[in-house]
């Protein structure tokens, strides 16, 4: 279990940046403020040690991790279809923050946390088996060979799954790279603790109970990609 502040040693090192551009186009006066006004009262601290619990103004029953939620179609989705389970939603574009800040203003939604900066940093923070699945929805494929390194799937992160997750827990991922799935594959079903979940080959493409696509998904779909949804069940 991590009962430590997270020091520099911790963090998932040498595999490079998992992200692409931190910043697009300029943001709304509105927009801005509320990195100033409601991001501190959302923001984990991976500085100091993980308390859950603590997180969060009630009670809940399980925790979720969503890492690089975009602009936050899926994880507003999931974090008001339960209530009774608390999100840490991950994603360090500025302008996809902006939109999930919004959506919280607006909403009623009380069971959100949001980190602002490289999930290599939080995968550390989360005790021993603490969640009940984490979320990796059309990362950076990283196509070039040479930049391989950053695809945020290796044997490191997975083990940070394996560890974080409960028994029975779930890592889910979806992407539009063929190539990108066949890595993630690859990598998940050398890992001893983790089982593919598919039956048969149409498990594949077809995505979660009441999923709610994203913007980059229908992009996908509208450029020909077909979306590929995996998942692997802790041991």
């Amino acid at each position: 279990m991590t009962d430590q502040p997270i020091t520099d040693d911790k963090r998932l090192a040498g595999q490079g940046t998992f992200f692409g551009r931190r910043k697009g186009k300029a943001l709304r006066p509105h927009q801005a403020d509320l990195f100033g006004t409601l991001l501190p009262r959302l923001r984990v601290d991976p500085s100091r040690p993980c308390d859950l619990a603590g997180l969060f103004s009630r009670p809940l029953d399980g925790y979720v991790l969503e890492i690089g939620f975009g602009g936050g179609e899926h994880l507003v989705r999931e974090a008001t279809a339960h209530p009774r389970l608390g999100f840490v939603g991950v994603e360090p574009f500025v302008n996809g923050m902006a939109k999930m800040l919004a959506e919280i203003e607006r909403g009623t939604i009380d069971n959100v946390r949001l980190h602002t900066e490289d999930a290599g940093v939080l995968l550390p923070w989360f005790p021993d088996a603490s969640l009940d699945i984490v979320y990796l929805l059309y990362p950076d494929p990283w196509p070039k060979t040479r930049h391989h390194k950053r695809r945020f799937v290796s044997d490191r992160t997975v083990a940070e799954f394996a560890r974080i997750l409960k028994p029975g827990g779930e890592f889910r991922f979806a992407t539009d790279i063929d190539h990108y799935a066949a890595w993630t594959l690859e990598h998940l079903l050398r890992a001893p603790d983790f089982t593919f979940a598919a039956d048969t080959a149409a498990d594949w493409t077809t995505p979660w109970p009441n999923w709610q696509s994203t913007r980059y998904e229908a992009k996908a779909l509208r450029e020909g990609r077909r979306p590929c949804y995996l998942t692997f069940r802790r041991a």
